[in-house]
């Protein structure tokens, strides 16, 4: 996904995409300028978790590092 035309003043909402059909168990993510915020899907005016750009990057890496073991 390009996020180079995206309005950080509202977070455009995206869902994994390993969600599949079932609509019970699914985070959706939007990136903003200071990181990526997290909430649950059905929701969506619900808590939402905000994640810093440096903590999520160490994250997203963590995953890419594992699956390579």
């Amino acid at each position: 996904m390009s996020d180079s035309h995206q309005n950080f003043n509202e977070p455009k909402w995206f869902k994994s995409s390993y969600s599949g059909g079932n609509t019970t168990e699914c985070i959706e993510c939007a990136h903003t300028e200071n990181g990526t915020q997290i909430r649950d899907s059905k929701r969506v005016n619900g808590p939402v978790v905000h994640v810093a750009a440096g903590p999520w990057l160490t994250f997203l890496r963590s995953l890419t590092h594992g699956a390579q073991r």
